[in-house]
């Protein structure tokens, strides 16, 4: 899956574990009702963050994850989380312009042109 948006915040790697670590990213999507969307980065995918900017327009690519969790006293809960494994600048939009105007085809005189005849128009 993907998203698409602007970067609104990059946080800074935080190291969960001896062995894991993470890096939140918040992509603002431009739609109708724009939502917040939080990405984690873990592991060695945390250093594609590195050469983004806040405002950057982004196609991130996500895998949906999803877990169960049975409490101490029995009672199951599920938590989903949204992954990145990739990220790419999406071009600038360019400013729309006018497309470009064929040139006309020269103007032939009628073949049938007589001298006398140019001068009939009323004013």
């Amino acid at each position: 899956m993907e998203i698409t948006g602007k970067i609104k915040v990059i946080n800074a790697e935080q190291q969960v574990s001896a062995t894991f670590r993470k890096r939140e990213l918040v992509v603002t999507t431009e739609e109708q009702y724009p939502q917040h969307i939080m990405i984690e980065f873990g592991q060695d995918k945390c250093d594609l963050l590195n050469n983004y900017r806040v405002g950057e327009p982004v196609k991130v690519s996500i895998n949906l994850r999803g877990r169960e969790w049975v409490s101490p006293q029995g009672e199951t809960k599920y938590f989903n989380s949204i992954q990145g494994w990739r990220i790419e600048r999406m071009a600038a939009e360019a400013p729309i312009h006018a497309a470009p105007v064929a040139a006309a085809p020269a103007f032939e005189p009628a073949p049938d042109f007589k001298e006398e005849d140019h001068d009939d128009l009323p004013f």
